[in-house]
């Protein structure tokens, strides 16, 4: 009879890295959230003019695809991957993409400015470009003493 290693430890790291990326995003002032069979993978980025994401989205036309920003701040982006229609002929050896609605939702900054939300969809790529606003300027008012 052979010796079975057991790793009680194992899947840990990458438990831990998923707890440390929901702390990072709540110390940022966003979120993500996810749902639905097909979840797109989403890069954010940010500098000096904005935030950017970039979603990538193969096999979906630009038309199944919805972008809202709600009152309370929150970037959605949603929509359906369609599985081709099943052909009677085809005897399916292994199935691995994922099909179905999806929605991805993610925490805006308060300084973001939501009125100037720019989309742009190239080889199934989804851009979403938010411009920061200029930060209030300290308002000054004078007060005359009676």
């Amino acid at each position: 009879m052979g010796i079975i290693k057991v790793d009680p430890f194992r899947g840990f790291e990458q438990v831990s890295r998923r707890v440390n990326d929901v702390f990072d995003q709540m110390q940022r002032g966003g979120f993500a959230f996810e749902m639905g069979d097909f979840s797109p993978r989403v890069d954010v980025t940010e500098d000096d003019k904005g935030v950017m994401f970039h979603a990538e989205l193969p096999g979906i036309p630009k038309e199944a695809v919805k972008i809202t920003v709600s009152d309370d701040k929150v970037l959605t982006i949603r929509g359906e991957k369609k599985r081709e229609e099943k052909q009677e002929d085809k005897n399916y050896m292994r199935i691995e993409r994922r099909y179905g609605s999806f929605a991805r939702s993610f925490g805006l900054a308060d300084n973001l400015d939501t009125d100037s939300i720019k989309a742009s969809f190239d080889n199934g790529v989804l851009t979403v470009a938010i411009a920061k606003k200029e930060p209030a300027k300290p308002r000054e008012l004078e007060v005359t003493i009676q």
